[in-house]
């Protein structure tokens, strides 16, 4: 799947940093590889991560585009509570997917949760 858009959830990006062969084949061609506000401060949030573990996801940030909350798209914020209401699924977890959806974006998982949403464009590995 060459020339895609892809936001990677944070066991996507976990398992990328770890070398996934198969992430890492998937998102050779891609476009456009992203990650949401929420799975930067996930990963940073790991109590166990080491200084290198923080050294390396600095510099992986620093080669994907972070999208943000768009608190100025009404919209963007409306499907966030829509997709709560409809699923349950955790807050964060449903930002993530719903960043998916606003972006165009493949979401890059292997969170099973993220098969109960019919919106989302999945990729697991």
């Amino acid at each position: 799947m060459s020339g895609n858009k892809y936001l990677l959830d944070t066991n996507a990006i976990i398992a990328l940093l770890q070398g996934n062969e198969v992430i890492i084949r998937e998102l050779q061609n891609a476009i456009v590889v992203s990650i949401s506000i929420i799975s930067y401060i996930e990963f940073l949030s790991y109590p166990s991560l080491s200084q290198k573990d923080k050294s390396t996801f600095k510099k992986f940030v620093e080669k994907v585009e972070m999208i943000g909350l768009n608190g100025s798209d009404p919209s963007f914020l409306e499907s966030i509570a829509e997709l709560k209401i409809q699923t349950g699924l955790k807050l964060p977890d449903i930002i993530i997917a719903a960043t998916a959806i606003y972006s165009d974006s493949i979401l890059v998982s292997n969170d099973k949760e993220f098969q109960k949403l019919t919106r989302v464009s999945l990729f697991t590995f």
